[in-house]
C-alpha cells in the first residue's frame, strides 16, 4: 500500500480524536430503526456491521448516481464499466456482485439472469430516504444471494405536499432532468417521480440515455397500513468494451426493469403482521455490434413473482420473528432457453433479552426445485458493555444458486456449466461499536470460509470461459470506520458538519484452485481508505471532500479526490461537482478506463404546497 497517499488526510486525526475526549456530548443521534423484514431493532443495537446513508448525507455528497454514493461506504466495492451508475456490480468484503442482495423497501430485486442487473433501479437518489448496508451473512434474513452482504434502499413517503425540479448539466454532452411532487392526505400519501439522465459520453460509444418512473403510497387506517410502490427505468447504453475483450468497442445494451409492489401491515401492542405480494421483470438485449443488429444478439425476458409473510412478536423474552416466502422465476432468452424454478423458504428467530446482553439464533429452511433443500443457521451476540459501547459478533451459513448465465450462456468465448453446485461459506465476524452523541465508530474482524465458490475460469489463455466451482477460499479482513456529526457537539450553528474516515483490509487465502485464470472471485478489495470532510459558511454554502484510495487485488491501486459544492437558500439550491479532481486513470473492472476529472452543475426547486 503506498501510504503517501493518506498523509493529506492526517490532519484530521487530531479533530476526531479531540471530539471523542469532550464531556459535552449531551445530544443523541436519531437511532434508526432497521426492519429485517421480521424483527425490528434501532441501530444502536444491532449485533452486525452496518452503515446507513441518510438523505441529507446524499444531498451533500458528490455522486450523480446510487453507485457514486456506495463507493464511500467501507467494504462496498463498487464496479463501473460505465459511468453514473449505468451498469454497475455491487460487491460487499471480497464476494461477487452476484453474492450480494439489492433491495427496495425490503423487496428483493434479484436477477435470476445474472446479478450484472441486479442494480437496475427505477429511482433517483432524490426519491432516497435512507440506504442501509449490511456487511456480512444474510442469508438468515434474507435468503439467497445475500452471501456476502445485502443493501436495502428505503424510499421516501413523505409528509408535505410539495414539488421538486433538478435540473443538471456538465461536460460531454451530460444532462438530467428530475421532478418529483408529493401529495398527502390525512392518512393517503402519494409520491411520484420521474428522472431522465443523459450523456454522449467520455469516449467513444459510451452515451447512455436512462430513464426512471417512480410512484409510491400508503394508506392508513388505525392499525392497517397498505403501501404500493410501482417503478420502471429504461436504459440504453453504448457498451465500448464492457464485455468479452477491451477491444470489441461496438457493443449496446437496452434493459427496462419493472418493478411492482404491494404490502399490507397491521400493527398492535405486541404483534405486527406483514403480507407482501411483488412482481419483477427485466429485459436484457445486448448487441455485439451497434450498427449491425443482425451479426449477434442476444435478448434475456426474466420475471420473478414473489410472496411473503412475516410476523413479529413482542414478548417478555424479546422479539420473536416466524415468516415464509415463495417465488417463482421465469426466463426466456433465445441464447439460454426457457427456464423456470419454484423456491420456497421458512424462517424462524428470535431476540432473547437479559439486562445488558442479547441473543438472537434463527434458521432459515429453503427449498428449489431445481437444486434442493438447504438448512441455514445463524445466531448473533450483544453486550452493551458502558457509555454506549457494545460488543458484537455473529456467524451464520450463506449459500448462491448459480444463474441461468452460468449455467446456460453459450457464445465463441463462454460456455456455460449446467453441472455447476451451489456455493456455500460459514462466515464469521466480531467487533466492538459505540455511538454516543455526536460520535459513531465500529471496528471488527471478519472471516468467511467459502466453499464450492462459482467463477467463470479458463485453465490456458486460448480456452473458452467457463464457470465452475473452482476453490475453497478463506477470506478475512479487519474493517473499521468513523463518524462524527458535529452539530451535536459544537451546537447547531457549527461550521463543521461532518467528519467520515473508514479502512478496510482484506485477504483471500485460495485453496485447492486448479485453474490459472479466474474472472470475478480473485479481484477483491485488499486495501480501501475513505475519508470525507464537510463543513458550512453563512449557515447556507456546504462543501463537502471525498477521499478514496482503493487497491484490488490484481489491479493497479488507484487514488480518487470528489467534491461538491452547494448553496441552498430557500427553496433553490444550486450545486457544483467536480469528480476525479485528481484526473487518475484508472479501471474498476473488465479494463475498461474510467473518465477523468469531471465537472457537473446543478439547480433545484421545490415549491411547497
Amino acid at each position: 500500500m503506498n501510504y503517501k497517499y493518506l498523509l493529506p488526510l492526517t490532519f484530521l486525526f487530531p479533530v476526531a480524536l479531540f471530539a471523542q475526549q469532550q464531556d459535552s456530548l449531551n445530544y443523541t443521534l436519531p437511532d434508526i430503526v432497521i426492519s429485517e423484514n421480521r424483527l425490528e431493532i434501532p441501530f444502536s443495537e444491532l449485533s452486525n456491521s452496518v452503515e446507513v446513508i441518510t438523505a441529507k448525507q446524499i444531498e451533500a455528497m458528490p455522486g450523480q448516481s446510487l453507485a457514486d454514493i456506495l463507493h464511500y461506504v467501507s467494504g462496498v466495492d463498487v464496479r463501473q464499466r460505465g459511468i453514473h451508475g449505468v451498469q454497475a456490480d455491487i460487491s460487499i468484503r471480497g464476494g461477487t456482485f452476484d453474492q450480494t442482495l439489492i433491495l427496495l423497501n425490503g423487496v428483493k430485486l434479484s436477477d435470476s439472469q445474472t446479478g450484472h442487473h441486479a442494480f437496475n433501479l427505477p429511482v433517483d437518489m432524490q426519491n432516497i430516504e435512507r440506504i442501509e448496508v449490511l456487511k456480512g451473512p444474510g442469508a438468515r434474513v434474507y435468503g439467497q444471494n445475500a452471501f456476502a452482504g445485502a443493501i436495502n434502499i428505503v424510499t421516501k413517503n413523505p409528509e408535505q405536499a410539495f414539488v421538486n425540479i433538478e435540473l443538471q448539466g456538465g461536460q460531454y454532452q451530460t444532462g438530467g432532468l428530475h421532478i418529483s411532487a408529493s401529495v398527502p392526505k390525512i392518512n393517503f400519501k402519494q409520491y411520484f417521480s420521474f428522472g431522465k439522465d443523459f450523456s454522449q459520453g467520455y469516449r467513444y460509444n459510451t452515451d447512455y440515455d436512462i430513464n426512471n418512473a417512480f410512484y409510491q403510497t400508503s394508506f392508513k387506517y388505525i392499525n392497517t397500513e397498505i403501501s404500493l410502490i410501482a417503478g420502471y427505468t429504461e436504459r440504453e447504453f453504448g457498451a465500448n468494451g464492457f464485455y468479452a475483450s477491451p477491444s470489441f468497442a461496438d457493443q449496446y445494451e437496452e434493459i427496462q426493469t419493472s418493478l411492482v409492489s404491494l404490502e399490507l401491515k397491521h400493527q398492535t401492542r405486541k404483534w405486527t403482521f406483514k403480507p407482501r405480494l411483488y412482481w419483477r421483470r427485466n429485459q436484457d438485449e445486448y448487441i455485439f455490434v451497434r450498427s449491425n443488429p443482425s451479426l449477434y444478439r442476444n435478448l434475456h425476458i426474466g420475471n420473478t413473482l414473489g410472496a411473503e409473510f412475516h410476523v413479529n412478536n413482542q414478548n417478555k423474552l424479546g422479539q420473536s420473528g416466524l415468516g415464509a416466502e415463495w417465488r417463482h422465476v421465469q426466463l426466456q432468452s433465445n441464447n439460454l432457453g426457457n427456464w423456470s424454478r419454484e423456491e420456497a423458504s421458512l424462517f424462524a428467530e428470535h431476540r432473547f433479552e437479559y439486562g445488558r446482553f442479547d441473543i438472537t439464533p434463527g434458521i432459515l429452511l429453503s427449498f428449489f426445485t431445481d437444486f434442493g433443500a438447504y438448512a441455514f443457521p445463524g445466531v448473533d451476540l450483544g453486550v452493551d458493555l458502558f457509555s454506549g459501547l457494545r460488543f458484537f459478533a455473529n456467524a451464520g451459513q450463506t449459500y448462491r444458486v448459480p444463474t441461468y448465465t452460468d449455467l446456460y450462456y453459450q457464445d465463441p468465448a463462454n460456455i456455460g456449466n449446467p453441472d455447476l453446485k451451489p456455493e456455500s461459506a460459514f462466515t464469521f465476524e466480531a467487533g466492538f461499536k459505540q455511538q454516543k452523541g455526536a460520535l459513531r465508530w465500529q471496528a471488527s474482524y471478519f472471516q468467511r470460509d467459502g466453499k464450492d465458490l462459482i467463477d467463470w475460469t479458463k485453465e490456458a489463455d486460448t480456452l473458452a470461459w467457463q464457470p465452475r466451482n473452482f476453490a475453497n477460499i478463506k477470506s478475512r479482513g479487519f474493517d473499521a470506520s468513523l463518524h462524527i456529526y458535529f452539530p451535536l457537539w459544537l451546537g447547531m450553528n457549527s461550521i463543521l458538519q461532518r467528519f467520515d474516515i473508514s479502512y478496510i483490509y482484506m485477504e483471500n487465502e485460495v485453496l485447492a484452485n486448479e485453474f490459472l485464470f479466474s474472472r470475478y472471485a480473485l479481484e477483491n478489495l485488499r486495501h480501501q481508505f475513505i475519508a470525507g470532510f464537510e463543513y458550512k459558511l453563512l449557515g447556507k454554502l456546504v462543501h463537502r471532500i471525498q477521499y478514496r484510495y482503493t487497491d484490488r487485488v490484481e489491479l493497479d491501486n488507484y487514488t480518487l479526490l470528489d467534491t461538491r459544492l452547494s448553496y441552498q437558500t430557500g427553496g433553490i439550491r444550486v450545486f457544483l461537482e467536480a469528480s476525479n479532481l485528481l484526473d487518475t486513470q484508472y479501471t474498476e473492472t473488465s479494463l475498461v478506463p474510467m473518465p477523468g476529472r469531471w465537472i457537473q452543475l446543478g439547480l433545484n426547486f421545490r415549491i411547497n404546497l
